[in-house]
């Protein structure tokens, strides 16, 4: 008689879920997974993961749902397993999952990097943090330009975002605008994508992340950076992990899911927006690192903001504009476009929400938290087009556009804009450079 094959359920948000099934479960003929639910991003819910990425195994494909219907999905399929398999979650919204999934009589299961990380052919620095919105982006680009000035090549791989046709993303490779256009990048991919391009340097990313691996390892780069995204933990095993925490949300290195995960593997911990947190908090931060993880390396540090015209900002009433995932479910309740309009004397930051159409006026309704700020929505292109008609709409006189690329790239902004950029710099001693230097040492990248 055949041995049934255990049933699973992998809950996720079009990204870790992809690379947990990929990665432990597409040829393992001990498992059958029977769906992938989805939260967090819109319209992914509905769709399959396709049978060409999917194997052998699944010449159907694998459908996904929406996870709200977790408990008909476990009885319907009769599933043995629920494991859940995305990032950025309070913890007492990870084991009221997994109350859920017990009450049902399935197993309930986190899965970690034994299971999930693939070993690279060239050394590997990550660059992750304990939550969404901790300035990780400017970490990884400080990182790599550091890693650039030395001589040595660098290629960066992105934390999955695949929100459109899977099979086309399988291997995403990024190295001019053109391929931004090629691949219908989404707002936040391209928030993601296009500093590496602008510095002239080579960005993947994808849906196989280890077809992605390789095929990075063939253009031969001395070293591989990882670029994280959420707070999740690196697809790829790490010869040296960064991790961002922020100050302005102390605790929250110690009480979020795999935040806190990154933070006991951190070999460098980076307390980023120092000048902008309070002394208290900046100490709440320290004491955590070192209750939990005494040994890594701490590295002070700062973002500074760059306003192309702070004259246009000042008297002017403003609408702020910032990047889209730290407000929502990173849960900022501001960012950078926000402190330039009060550090430059805006005479008003202007509510959004009686401008706002379609689905932006449900991502109100989902993140209560947000007032007077924006949030830089762009899943899609109807979704762009309901973010610029908004924008359009307002009765701002100046618009600060506070989110990593400039929108006028991909809408068309009807009022005057100015633009706020973010970079890493570092406080005192050590330096990220400093750290890296020894690391390339130690790697035999540099005498």
């Amino acid at each position: 008689m055949e041995k049934r094959r255990r049933r699973v359920i992998i809950l996720g948000a079009a990204g870790r879920d992809f690379h947990n099934f990929n990665t432990f479960f597409r040829n393992n003929a001990d498992y059958e997974v029977v769906a992938f639910t989805a939260t967090q991003i819109p319209d992914i819910a509905g769709r399959v993961y396709p049978a060409e990425l999917a194997g052998p195994l699944y010449p159907n494909g694998i459908p996904i749902e929406d996870e709200a219907k977790l408990p008909e999905l476990v009885k319907k399929y009769d599933v043995d397993e629920v494991i859940l398999a995305y990032s950025d979650l309070p913890h007492q919204y990870v084991m009221e999952r997994a109350a859920i999934a017990l009450a049902t009589g399935a197993d309930f299961k986190l899965m970690g990097p034994k299971a999930t990380t693939v070993e690279s052919t060239k050394p590997v620095v990550s660059v992750c943090a304990i939550r969404t919105g901790c300035g990780k982006s400017q970490t990884t680009r400080r990182v790599l330009d550091i890693l650039r000035s030395k001589g040595l090549k660098v290629i960066s791989i992105r934390h999955p975002m695949p929100y459109g046709d899977l099979v086309a993303q399988k291997v995403q490779r990024f190295a001019d605008y053109s391929d931004l256009d090629k691949h219908n990048c989404t707002i936040e991919e391209r928030e993601e994508y296009e500093p590496h391009i602008d510095r002239k340097s080579v960005i993947y990313a994808g849906v196989d992340y280890e077809a992605i691996l390789r095929s990075a390892e063939a253009e031969n780069p001395d070293v591989i950076l990882w670029d994280g995204g959420n707070n999740d933990f690196p697809f790829y095993k790490s010869d040296l992990q960064i991790v961002v925490v922020d100050p302005h949300r102390p605790g929250h290195e110690i009480s979020y899911y795999p935040g806190m995960a990154n933070l006991l593997m951190a070999d460098v911990i980076v307390i980023n927006k120092e000048e902008t947190a309070n002394r208290e908090d900046i100490e709440t931060v320290r004491k955590n690192i070192a209750k939990w993880n005494p040994n890594a390396i701490v590295v002070d540090a700062a973002s500074p903001i760059f306003v192309d015209d702070p004259a246009m900002i000042r008297g002017k009433k403003v609408l702020v504009v910032e990047d889209g995932p730290t407000l929502t479910h990173g849960e900022m309740r501001y960012g950078a476009g926000y402190v330039a309009a009060k550090r430059f004397g805006a005479r008003e930051i202007i509510d959004p929400r009686p401008f706002a159409v379609g689905s932006i006026v449900e991502t109100y309704k989902k993140y209560n938290h947000l007032d007077v700020i924006l949030p830089a929505m762009g899943y899609g292109e109807k979704q762009i087009k309901e973010l610029e008609e908004t924008i359009n709409k307002s009765d701002a006189e100046v618009v600060i556009i506070g989110t990593p690329i400039d929108l006028r790239r991909v809408m068309h902004i009807n009022k005057p804009a100015v633009r706020v950029r973010y970079e890493l710099q570092e406080i005192g001693e050590p330096t990220l450079d400093q750290i890296l230097t020894d690391f390339l040492k130690q790697k035999g990248l540099l005498k």
